[in-house]
């Protein structure tokens, strides 16, 4: 009989009903969670609020640190399980949620680091007669209640940036995971709970509909939103949040790699083998569209697909599985009617192309699909890296610039010039050189624009956010 996780909630009502968590790869059943509606919703907003409204009663920052750190410990000492239970409900191979679970570790130390250096500032005041006599400085304060609502794709790193960063920042937080993969964020949240953080500061909710969880996002109460998934659902949340809630938002993107001419070949196929087909393209700024000059397209196309077809596909769960599966079986179906529309447009299959099983789909390489299939123009999130030849760098930028999302991008080329050039000229938050688009440090900035997003991610910058910096200008006739 699979495990029952119940609702973490303060003095919440009993649950509405349960639900199975299942295996994307295979459908087992995981677990069941226990569900709740708009009660749930209130009882939890009810402890957050009252949390964050008794000021004597906030956690200090060495409490929060302290919080902190037994988390880290925790977790180490948890890292396989916390791998393998990510990798069994969310579908990226083992080897891949290893580093995911390291990651999330990191984050909890980058947390600390940055609520220790960074506690608030001096104003300098006497440099007109209008500030003589005066000293100000800034402290940091928490904003009030975060509400957290994320995705799949990375059932623990995620939450530690939504989450981790709302307990640093000083912050009761409340949070919502995937439907698909809440397991991960629950075994977070019960080790923060472990680690010594009140209940009422960290609560997580498995809502039974659209609406309850609309209903917790709107509330007058919520300080900050912090949401990572679809454009969609993340614009229209944002449309309905109460005066004065701030928010962030991180969404998709149908990230642009450039190849020149000049390109290492061998770095490039390996950089982009991994960038493209890490789990299974379900990655916002995974590599969706290479524009590479005609000098060497056909040649690293080619490449890219035999280095595409010998990557293996399968069991998450075990240990030599380089790619998983895709989320649900629905998903298997959407993909691989994009790659057939594309090639009944005129796209040329080098790799890939059709399921594997019911759940997974083979590592997919197009050569020049027309530019207003859905491959080329919208986000597709699964295993397929489209390579589009160009002769004109310029015209390739126009084609690249011409959607409306805009997140991360690449360029592989040893002509300075040139990568700055693309830098420059490229619609992006961040350009990497010699290296594909997927790369990301949890330190950096982490931003989409325009409809890929609102706000800037990044664990220092998400507590940035979750706070605010209060400022007191002292007079006295000694100064």
């Amino acid at each position: 009989m699979p495990s029952l996780h119940p609702l973490m909630i303060e003095n919440a009502p009993a649950a509405v009903a349960t639900s199975e968590v299942t295996a994307p790869y295979d459908n087992a059943i995981l677990a069941e969670v226990e569900v709740g509606d708009e009660r749930h919703v209130e009882a939890a907003l009810s402890a957050a609020y009252a949390a964050f409204r008794d000021r004597d009663g906030w956690l200090s920052l060495h409490d929060r640190v302290a919080i902190l750190q037994r988390t880290a410990q925790i977790m180490e000492e948890n890292s396989e399980a916390l791998a393998l239970q990510a990798a069994r409900e969310g579908g990226k191979p083992l080897m891949d949620s290893r580093v995911e679970v390291s990651r999330a570790i990191d984050g909890i130390h980058l947390c600390i680091e940055t609520v220790r250096a960074e506690q608030g500032e001096v104003i300098p005041m006497g440099g007109t007669a209008a500030g003589a006599g005066r000293v100000a400085f800034t402290v940091r304060e928490p904003i009030g209640v975060v509400v957290a609502v994320s995705a799949f794709n990375h059932p623990l790193n995620l939450i530690v940036h939504q989450v981790a960063a709302a307990v640093a920042a000083g912050c009761p937080v409340i949070v919502k995971p995937a439907e698909d993969t809440p397991l991960s964020c629950l075994r977070f949240v019960q080790i923060f709970r472990d680690a010594g953080l009140p209940p009422a500061w960290c609560q997580a909710l498995i809502a039974d509909s659209v609406g309850t969880s609309e209903r917790l996002v709107t509330d007058e109460r919520v300080a900050f939103f912090t949401f990572i998934g679809s454009a969609r659902v993340g614009w229209m949340l944002r449309s309905k949040l109460a005066p004065g809630t701030r928010c962030a938002l991180e969404h998709g993107g149908a990230a642009p790699l450039f190849l020149a001419e000049d390109a290492d070949l061998d770095l490039a196929v390996a950089s982009v083998a991994k960038g493209g087909f890490y789990h299974a393209g379900q990655v916002c700024v995974s590599v969706q569209r290479v524009f590479a000059h005609a000098a060497v397209a056909s040649e690293f196309a080619q490449r890219l697909a035999s280095s595409a077809a010998q990557l293996r596909v399968g069991d998450p769960a075990d240990a030599g599985t380089e790619v998983g599966p895709l989320i649900r079986q629905g998903e298997v179906a959407r993909v691989h009617e994009w790659v057939a529309e594309a090639r009944e447009a005129g796209a040329k299959l080098l790799s890939g192309g059709e399921p594997i099983g019911e759940s997974c789909y083979a590592c997919t390489v197009l050569l020049d699909p027309p530019v207003d299939v859905r491959v080329s123009r919208e986000e597709i999130f699964g295993p397929v890296v489209c390579v589009y030849s160009y002769d004109d760098l310029d015209s390739a930028l126009v084609q690249a610039n011409a959607l409306p999302f805009a997140f991360q991008a690449a360029v592989f080329t040893k002509d300075i010039d040139r990568a700055l050039r693309i830098f420059r000229r490229v619609d992006a938050s961040a350009v990497m050189v010699n290296d594909h688009t997927a790369f990301r440090v949890d330190g950096m900035p982490f931003a989409g624009l325009r409809q890929s997003g609102l706000g800037v991610g990044g664990i220092r910058y998400s507590i940035e956010d979750m706070q605010i910096e209060k400022m007191m200008v002292l007079k006295s006739a000694e100064l």
